[in-house]
């Protein structure tokens, strides 16, 4: 069973999550909150696996909510929502420890998949989309870096590549075809970048490719 958290400021929108997920018997519908203050709250109390956030909402938006989370509840996982597929706040979100984000325009079949795959720890973020993300918004910026990329040079040449595809939209399959190695041989290297650069996911590895300067916006491959 997974426990589910939906935060959103519209009671509609609401309303609607949880007459998508509440019906499938593999999870249950925890709790509803109207802004990320109380999401947060509604989090400690009710320790959900997962917490469909809105990233934009009053009090405290879905960021600051996200980053809280991720800071106090780290067995919590938040799959963030947006209006819109190109937000900068969705990169803000996914910074903050989203472990995805989906336009509120998905399918149901759509929802229903990303709750399960963020429940994994996997991220629930398309290649391509994810690339065109951070392309637009994600800049080498003067401020200092966190996680992102401050010991390139430990990772070997092979994974500086992989490195270097995943930030520019491809996925396993066609990481593992270009460089003509199989997808296992693929995700053994990412585990080793993901360790090296202290990420915890692919996409805030792709976010640290673009933050670093290995790949620069508009070099995605759309």
């Amino acid at each position: 069973m997974i426990r589910v958290l939906i935060a959103d400021d519209q009671p509609l929108v609401r309303r609607g999550l949880a007459l998508i997920l509440g019906p499938d018997p593999d999870f249950e519908v925890v709790g509803e909150a109207e802004d990320g203050a109380r999401a947060v709250a509604l989090a400690h109390e009710l320790r959900p696996d997962v917490v469909v956030m809105d990233i934009r909402m009053p009090v405290m938006d879905g960021v600051k909510a996200t980053e809280e989370l991720a800071r106090t509840l780290p067995g919590t996982r938040v799959l963030a929502l947006s209006t819109f597929d190109m937000d900068e706040y969705v990169v803000a979100a996914l910074r903050a420890g989203a472990y995805g984000f989906l336009p509120k325009d998905i399918s149901p079949e759509e929802l229903i998949a990303a709750v399960r795959i963020v429940h994994t720890g996997e991220a629930a973020v398309a290649p391509r989309l994810l690339s065109r993300l951070l392309s637009a918004y994600v800049r080498t910026p003067e401020r200092p870096r966190s996680w992102a990329a401050e010991t390139p040079a430990e990772l070997t040449p092979r994974e500086l590549e992989i490195w270097r595809l995943m930030a520019t939209g491809r996925g396993n399959a066609e990481i593992a075809a270009e460089l003509d190695i199989s997808v296992s041989t693929v995700k053994n290297h990412i585990t080793g970048i993901f360790g090296k650069l202290g990420v915890r996911d692919r996409a805030q590895a792709v976010i640290a490719a673009y933050e670093s300067g290995l790949v620069e916006a508009g070099s995605g491959s759309g």
